[in-house]
């Protein structure tokens, strides 16, 4: 119970007990709860409800009686008059000295006491029969007016009923406390603004967004255009160091620190995130928009269809597809004349070229626009692709983790003709219209890199392309909406676009170009648009600067380096990580020596990101097992590593404001200016690019080639497409190409197996090892947990 004196008994004090807790019934919203009829909500004052219930036990009928509170003040009194009304009863109340006091006695049938009597008011003004309860402090002391019943041990018993009542209630709230909510709940507890606010509140105008739904919208690319003088703001990149398989939280960093940016230090801030694959999220590694208190919502929507750019992507990639396998049906099938005829038909008496035709007749060097007087040889020549199938390397995608697809036989139906070949399935993100999308810069430039995706090679070694198909048109029109970026929102209200989301490990794995530049425009000189790449420093963030920047012209300002000790410690030598099984208590409990170890692979990536010339700050991402002892002993040694600093981040657990420091430390290295340099010249032989990589990045002491993969450089340089970055397809989980060597691996040779091109999208990218492209479900996928609630529509189970 509270133990204040009277004069202690204003709003400031009273009010700054939380509700919640106020087992007194003293705090103006449980006294407005009471006053409203939701008594059954609040707290009411205990020596008022002990009052009525010993009246009523004793018999005493209150409906009509006259009821006199003398003495009372502020929630006492309020609460009895409230709660005696309620009865039935005619209360009146009033003070030791108000001139009426005798004669109310007289007429009041029954009398309750809220302060101690003054000698100076006899007992005789009391009629005889009169009930009187006395609830004065001074009866505790004994010195009590000691008339009628005594309410003490009642009010004693309802006091502890409602703090048993507080105690019911914190065991509800106690599986909350040790199990957080999830991420979904999170996100549906907060309500985003509006999208067309959010737009307003950046600087869009409204022809400027093409609204979906209630939380999110495409931006148009005439932005570019309007903002074209305005200057850049700071460009942030996002790496990490060599993940667990659970990975280490850099979109959740990502998130956190624009939150903290913008809604904490007042900065003009946006965050650029790939969309994820639906695989994973229905596979083992759920969503990718961040987690706890620094995610983008509503995450529902972010993880699952978005806009549909992916679903537009799967379209666009198998159209692609069938033109490749319907072409060598109809060449291997037909005449020269019959396929010509076929190709250029006559539509009503009139026959001409379409507009890629005319295209592809130019390339050829046939310098005629009237099909009817092209000779046999140039129609052979202009009618047949002569793919070699031995060479197609264009495959059918699926936004699913199907492990059966890996490897399938099309055209086995009897209409095909006997026609069939071995082939598969990748993931949709492995698309090479995904990287497309990602590196393009405009609606003309995708159109141009669509067409030069090459998909097989002819019979005579050279490349066939979508443009050679004359599918670039269609290709284009189905993309025509994807290529915009899609604007969201943090759980604080910080703008995110969320567009593109190439794999970091078959492909360069970071965000659009065009997200990024619009972001860099909207925030101005001063802002700070921050960008995540995929997996480790030494994939995702080399890619980033060796492949995007090159195709952008952006320059970085500051590398954001995460790490988490659970995952140093595994490269310290603790035991193997596996989703979906518990970690192992090294990984719950303090270890030092685990960590210090582990921090070779920190200390490694930190000397990649210098390789690059940008500063770079190491976030790390704290779990609540991690000890203080363990988050200093990291933070000192990235320092002494070089890095500009080191600070550790609360935002999964408190949002932006855990994440103050990490916004300050990139302010403050921002400020120190970016000497930004590429790790290699493109226009070094594409085995020399490769071996840079491998031995200045991964620590490799050379690579090998396979003679399949010697054969594919040749091929690509005599192509002319030796000019090109690299992006190398390796594992993610080490810094060698295999997955359980971690730490920092040395003197290994880097098995270079296959060598494939993105020539629309612009790179070479080799294989090391073996490399899936289409991922698997595991015995119990993320699919299990998750439904849908068909009275309120709501998605359940998602993270």
């Amino acid at each position: 119970a509270l133990q204040i004196s009277e004069s202690s008994f204003s709003n400031k004090v009273l009010n700054a007990l939380k509700p919640e807790k106020d087992v007194d019934g003293v705090t103006d919203i449980n006294l407005g709860k009471l006053v409203r009829g939701d008594a059954h909500e609040c707290f009411v004052s205990p020596v008022a409800r002990a009052v009525i219930e010993l009246l009523e036990k004793s018999g005493v009928n209150l409906d009509g009686k006259k009821i006199l509170v003398i003495g009372a003040h502020g929630s006492l009194e309020a609460a009895l008059q409230c709660l005696f009304q309620r009865k039935g009863s005619m209360t009146m109340s009033s003070q030791w000295k108000t001139p009426q006091l005798q004669s109310k006695l007289q007429e009041a049938d029954i009398v309750v006491l809220g302060s101690p009597k003054p000698e100076e008011i006899p007992l005789s003004w009391i009629q005889p029969g009169t009930t009187v309860l006395n609830c004065s402090h001074d009866f505790l002391s004994g010195k009590c007016f000691k008339i009628g019943a005594r309410p003490l041990t009642k009010v004693g018993k309802i006091v502890m009923r409602n703090v048993s009542l507080i105690q019911k209630r914190l065991r509800r709230l106690l599986p909350l406390l040790c199990f957080p909510p999830s991420d979904i709940e999170i996100s549906r507890a907060q309500t985003p603004k509006a999208v067309d606010v959010l737009a307003k509140e950046i600087g869009l105008l409204p022809d400027e967004i093409e609204i979906y739904g209630k939380s999110k919208a495409k931006v148009r690319l005439s932005l570019l255009e309007r903002l074209k003088d305005q200057a850049d703001g700071k460009y942030v990149l996002v790496a990490g160091i060599t993940p667990t398989p659970l990975g280490e939280g850099k979109s959740t960093v990502t998130i956190g620190l624009v939150q903290a940016l913008t809604a904490h230090l007042n900065v003009n801030s946006f965050a650029c995130l790939r969309q994820p694959s639906q695989g994973p999220t229905f596979g083992v590694k759920g969503g990718a928009a961040g987690g706890g208190y620094a995610q983008v919502i509503p995450m529902e929507e972010f993880n699952l269809h978005l806009t549909g750019d992916i679903h537009a992507i799967t379209a666009a990639n198998n159209l692609l597809a069938a033109a490749i396998d319907t072409r060598i049906l109809h060449e291997n099938t037909q005449t020269d004349k019959a396929l010509y005829n076929r190709l250029v038909p006559s539509v009503n008496g009139v026959r001409e070229f379409s507009k890629i035709q005319l295209a592809r007749l130019k390339r050829l060097g046939i310098k005629k626009t009237d099909p009817n007087t092209l000779t046999e040889e140039e129609m052979r020549k202009f009618a047949r692709l002569d793919i070699d199938p031995s060479t197609v390397t264009w495959q059918r995608v699926l936004d699913t983790n199907d492990r059966f697809l890996r490897k399938i036989t099309i055209g086995q139906a009897n209409t095909e003709k006997g026609y069939s070949r071995q082939a598969q399935f990748d993931i949709a993100v492995a698309s090479e219209i995904m990287a497309v999308l990602a590196l393009t810069d405009s609606l003309t430039d995708m159109k141009e890199r669509l067409g030069r995706m090459v998909v097989a090679s002819d019979k005579s070694g050279q490349p066939v392309t979508a443009e050679d198909l004359g599918v670039t048109g269609a290709l284009t029109v189905l993309m025509k909406d994807a290529i915009k970026p899609n604007l969201m929102q943090t759980l604080e209200g910080t703008p995110v676009f969320v567009h593109a989301g190439p794999f970091a490990n078959i492909a360069h794995g970071n965000s659009s170009v065009l997200a990024d530049k619009i972001a860099l425009k909207l925030v101005g000189e001063e802002g700070f648009v921050v960008t995540e790449a995929g997996f480790g420093a030494d994939i995702g963030m080399e890619k980033f600067f060796n492949i995007k920047c090159r195709a952008s012209g952006l320059v970085p300002n500051v590398v954001v380096l995460v790490a988490t000790v659970r995952a140093l410690k595994m490269h310290g030598g603790g035991p193997s990580v596996t989703a979906g099984i518990p970690l192992k208590r090294e990984y719950t409990e303090e270890n030092i020596p685990l960590v210090a170890d582990g921090c070779c692979n920190l200390q490694k990536q930190i000397q990649i990101t210098q390789l690059f010339g940008v500063p770079v700050v190491v976030a790390l991402n704290v779990f609540k097992t991690d000890t203080r002892a363990e988050i200093d002993l990291v933070c000192e040694l990235a320092k002494r590593a070089g890095a500009f600093d080191a600070v550790p981040c609360y935002h999964w657990s408190v949002g932006g404001k855990g994440s103050v420091d990490l916004a300050r430390a990139v302010r403050e290295a921002a400020s120190e200016g970016s000497r930004f340099q590429f790790l290699y010249d493109v226009q070094l032989p594409i085995v020399e690019k490769i071996r840079t990589i491998a031995q200045a990045v991964y620590g490799a002491k050379d690579i090998e080639l396979s003679p399949e993969a010697q054969a594919k450089i040749e091929r690509y340089t005599q192509q002319g497409f030796g000019n090109l970055p690299i992006c190398m397809a390796k594992t993610h989980l080490s810094l060698s190409h295999q997955p359980d060597k971690k730490g920092v691996p040395k003197d290994f040779i880097l098995p270079i197996s296959d060598v494939r091109a993105s020539i629309g999208a612009g790179f070479i990218y080799p294989l090391v090892g073996t490399m899936s492209t289409m991922p698997g479900l595991p015995t119990r996928p993320c699919f299990y947990d998750i439904d849908l609630d068909t009275e309120t529509e709501q998605v359940k189970g998602l993270f």
